[in-house]
């Protein structure tokens, strides 16, 4: 029984997955959204995965670069560190004009290469779930087996 519903949550989570998805990304979008515009560059999270997003996928701001206008922080120091192309380059006075800063820091937003990359994953996600949800049933099935023989064999022993 423990199997079986275990079995049941996965299914029933990646339906839940499926069906949601256009909802999920719009979700991460807005978050995504706010945390560039609470963006600090202080020992917060959400700060911190907007640089560890910008510095992996190469990529700067949600659509573009020019996102960063709109913060605070970009009114204080520019646009952060994360985004630049080489962080020698990179100068806090070029960093406060996007003239300048376009040249220097990676122009591409993440929301599409978060998203694209997410779904030419799911390929490789989808099989890795295939072969665990086979192996669950499988071993439901060895499960029901054993019970039906314990239970036969039970009789037989009195």
């Amino acid at each position: 029984m423990l199997l079986s519903l275990v079995f049941l949550i996965v299914l029933v989570a990646a339906i839940v997955g499926f069906v949601f998805r256009h909802e999920i990304k719009a979700n991460f979008e807005t978050n995504l959204n706010l945390a560039l515009k609470n963006y600090n560059a202080t020992v917060d999270q959400h700060s911190d995965a907007v640089d560890t997003i910008q510095r992996t996928l190469h990529c700067c701001g949600v659509q573009n670069y020019t996102d960063w206008e709109k913060t605070e922080y970009f009114t204080q120091r520019g646009i952060p560190q994360s985004c630049c192309k080489s962080q020698d380059d990179c100068s806090e006075r070029d960093l406060k004009d996007l003239n300048k800063a376009k040249l220097k820091v990676f122009v591409d937003g993440c929301f599409f290469l978060v998203t694209s990359t997410m779904e030419s994953k799911m390929s490789v996600v989808a099989g890795i779930s295939f072969g665990i949800a086979c192996f669950q049933l499988v071993g439901i099935f060895l499960a029901c087996c054993l019970s039906r023989y314990i239970t036969n064999n039970q009789y037989e022993m009195v």
